[in-house]
């Protein structure tokens, strides 16, 4: 598959890098030379210095024979431009990064004109992260498979938790709720549990199940209360679109921006939510405005020390629900061990997006096709969801009778309106969606992973 990437931003970057690694024909178009030279260094990728709304260069770099092509610049506009010069001359699709509010409340009208196969906003994916954070309090992550039919939470066990101690057989035969721990994080550590599997605190556990049996484990073990408060440092575009989410969901919004423009602006476009104009940094405030009172506390602003810094002091102050904002991937792992909630990134948000049309673009199997991609524990396990479309090797067989590699399983199964969590006795049949979870890097097929 050939892959056309224009600008290498922090989304550009991370897009080349992941596709570079999973063997993808990538060429990367970008105006500045420095950058692309460390990209020729670093990656086995094709660089080409230029302007990647220049028809020429779009020549230059194969847009003519493309599969996909890939815009995510500085400017949504030149974003735009540069999908329709590719469609018009010959790549078969296209994705622009599109942030600005105006345009993408407009992009279904704009994408027929403009020929896009998807438009990505960045600020608008991470406040759909967060809050579905939010509307699960006990969970550090939340992604969706099977249209929303079947959820995949990121849930970390705290000092005197029920699991603590326990193995996974026994919570399974304890709570009789059907989901599955697919994954666990403890410490440095990956693991693809079994049954024997002993949970600890301090273990982050993903979960999958059916979202009904994901709230009744969460009544079992110990839930934090509904979040009904929510506290917003940053009136970033994050910030508004979360905002918006938010108060429709029934929710009392308090935004503190320092910026006198921006608190103007969010106070005409959200009329329900209360605006603060003032520096979230100063700890005075954010107790005079009822720090203590708040029911999550979400760190938006354009500093990710100081989100950090931030998520913390709320945490001192009794805040059940910590979210802040990381766009740097070292400072993500530097602080995954601190007692924050959930660390989000638009950067990444967007690259999982792309990656997931990316997968699901790969039609060259014959037996399934990828619907869905995520990225577990900093990238270092996959959950990728198939659809099986016909009879092969590994159907209407029970799956104790199918060998696997270690650190896979077959976690999820949908079938029709049913979300299935199977033990040995199930088996996968044409129509299903299959949620794989692997430590692999390279899967394409259940195949992949079997011995």
């Amino acid at each position: 598959m050939k892959i056309v990437i224009i600008g290498d931003g922090k989304v550009g970057h991370k897009l080349t890098t992941q596709l570079s690694e999973e063997n993808y024909d990538v060429v990367l178009i970008d105006r500045n030379e420095g950058k692309l030279k460390e990209a020729i260094n670093n990656l086995d990728i094709m660089c080409i210095n230029g302007d990647g709304a220049d028809a020429q260069i779009q020549r230059q770099a194969g847009v003519p024979n493309a599969d996909l092509v890939i815009a995510c610049a500085s400017t949504d506009e030149l974003n735009m431009v540069s999908c329709l010069l590719a469609r018009k001359l010959g790549a078969k699709h296209t994705i622009a990064r599109v942030r600005n509010p105006i345009y993408y409340q407009q992009i279904d009208l704009l994408k027929e004109d403009l020929r896009l196969s998807m438009a990505v906003n960045p600020e608008l994916a991470v406040a759909f992260e967060i809050s579905r954070a939010i509307l699960l309090p006990d969970t550090a992550k939340v992604e969706t498979f099977m249209k929303g039919k079947a959820e995949l939470v990121e849930y970390i066990v705290k000092e005197q938790s029920r699991l603590d101690g326990m193995k996974l057989s026994d919570i399974y035969q304890k709570y009789q709720i059907k989901l599955l721990i697919c994954a666990v994080r403890r410490g440095n550590d990956v693991i693809i549990p079994d049954g024997d599997f002993l949970v600890k605190v301090g273990d982050r556990l993903h979960l999958v199940a059916s979202h009904k049996y994901i709230e009744e484990f969460f009544r079992f073990v110990g839930r934090k209360r509904k979040v009904k408060k929510v506290m917003i440092c940053g009136g970033s575009r994050v910030a508004y679109y979360l905002a918006k989410q938010l108060i429709a969901l029934g929710m009392q919004v308090k935004i503190i921006e320092k910026d006198l423009k921006k608190c103007e602006s969010l106070c005409e476009e959200l009329p329900k939510a209360t605006i603060i104009c003032g520096d979230a940094a100063d700890h005075d405030l954010l107790i005079e405005e009822g720090i203590e009172e708040a029911d999550a506390m979400i760190n938006l602003t354009n500093v990710d020390e100081e989100n950090i810094i931030l998520a913390l002091f709320g945490r001192t102050k009794g805040v059940d629900k910590i979210v802040a904002k990381v766009n740097e991937d070292s400072r993500a792992q530097l602080v995954q061990e601190l007692d924050i909630d959930a660390l989000v990134s638009t950067k990444t948000a967007t690259a999982d997006a792309i990656m997931s049309y990316v997968r699901a673009r790969q039609n060259s199997l014959r037996s399934v096709n990828v619907e869905s991609m995520y990225q577990l524990v900093g990238g270092r396990v996959v959950a990728l969801e198939f659809i099986i479309k016909e009879e092969t090797n590994y159907t209407n067989i029970p799956l104790k009778e199918l060998s696997f590699k270690a650190n896979n399983l077959i976690a999820c199964i949908g079938r029709g309106r049913q979300v299935i969590i199977p033990d040995g006795d199930e088996c996968m049949k044409v129509g299903d969606s299959v949620v794989m979870v692997t430590t692999e890097k390279k899967v394409q097929d259940i195949t992949d992973i079997m011995l």
